[in-house]
């Protein structure tokens, strides 16, 4: 694969404005974003079908495609097979993606969020082999996929299709070595199949700007002139063998302010590094909520309660005191078996290896997360 920038603009956290009575992206800001970032150097811009309820992929045609000379930008976006009806239904987002963006092709083209029961849609829809047919005919130029899974999950998938180019992987320095999202041992699977890796979550949504103060103290002492973010881009970075980090970036100063960082990158240090392992150590310090996605609950809750995502939520808000994070997790991956339809059986604490009080913890996050009608 061709090298590109070590940061990337991702397309999921975009500016909006209230118009007409709803939420809109803010185009006009977008591209004084994409500006600053194309002037900066950077070049690799990161969308899916799902983002901004499928405004994303318009918004980057506006801002970047219409705008810039095709050569001079890459192009990423992402088929959600667990949105479609069906095999048709599936297939025609990558066309739909085609129209919106008006790419002409993708530089990389991924099969998006793949993991638990989400894997096999894949599979069920052809639609590895339909997107090879899409690569052979010059419209992807390199195929790929995000996960959001255990290393062992990531292993079956690259022994199933050994052919992929790249991965995208969760990776930031609070989830190196995490039990629930295996930041490290994802990356060395990854590593150990020769894949190139591009990082998502590598601030892990905006929460490593909101660190304990005790944790943020440790980094100042080191270098007190060096942001809360940089920290995170820069761990990510420095991993070989990364493209590319992606960054959500959602006002004209974020942008400002990674490019600054990111154009003139270095590798941690060594001192650097052992500042993060202190950090780590700190927040697993945090009292929270002891789950570790083992997903036992899951085989037996008979509501289908999304229950480890649902308690990951609570976990952000704890360490990191990030509402808005919280709530887009929660959003994103439990809002399909909210918390509030628990009907409190108890057939989940009855398997949980950690003996988690699990039925009031999701009264917990279902008085957090769930928005109650005005």
């Amino acid at each position: 694969m061709d090298e590109i920038g070590k940061l990337g603009f991702g397309f999921m956290r975009l500016p909006v404005v209230e118009r007409d009575g709803g939420k809109e992206i803010d185009v006009e800001q977008v591209k004084e974003m994409v500006d600053l970032f194309m002037d900066a150097g950077f070049t690799y811009f990161d969308t899916a079908r799902g983002y901004h309820n499928g405004r994303s992929e318009a918004a980057l045609r506006e801002a970047v495609v219409e705008r810039y000379p095709r050569e001079s930008f890459q192009v990423a976006t992402k088929l959600p097979a667990w949105l479609a009806e069906n095999a048709d239904h599936a297939r025609a987002m990558f066309d739909k993606s085609l129209r919106e963006t008006q790419a002409g092709y993708f530089d990389n083209f991924l099969l998006h969020n793949l993991g638990e029961e989400r894997t096999r849609l894949f599979d069920d829809f052809g639609l590895w082999d339909f997107l090879h047919e899409k690569k052979e005919a010059g419209l992807i130029r390199n195929l790929g996929f995000s996960i959001h899974d255990k290393a062992a999950v990531l292993e079956e998938v690259l022994e199933a299709h050994p052919e992929v180019d790249f991965v995208q992987l969760q990776i930031n320095y609070a989830d190196w070595e995490s039990e629930t999202i295996e930041s490290r041992a994802c990356y060395e699977v990854a590593r150990a199949h020769g894949l190139p890796v591009v990082v998502m979550e590598p601030i892990k949504g905006g929460s490593l700007v909101h660190l304990p103060q005790d944790a943020a103290d440790v980094l100042g002492a080191v270098n007190p002139d060096a942001s809360l973010p940089s920290w995170a881009l820069r761990f990510a970075a420095s991993l070989p063998g990364v493209l590319t980090v992606l960054s959500g970036m959602s006002t004209p100063d974020q942008v400002r302010e990674n490019v600054a960082v990111m154009n003139g990158f270095e590798p941690l240090s060594r001192v650097e590094d052992e500042a993060l392992a202190r950090v780590r150590a700190i927040l697993d310090g945090v009292d929270t909520v002891p789950c570790t996605d083992c997903r036992y609950c899951l085989k037996n809750c008979p509501q289908g309660v999304r229950i480890p995502a649902a308690l990951a939520s609570l976990n952000i808000q704890e360490l990191y005191h990030d509402a808005y994070r919280a709530q887009e997790n929660y959003d994103w991956n439990a809002s399909s078996g909210p918390a509030s339809t628990c009907i409190g059986c108890g057939a989940c604490e009855s398997v949980c290896p950690q003996h988690i009080e699990i039925v009031k913890e999701l009264g917990r996050a279902a008085e957090l997360f769930e928005k109650k009608p005005a």
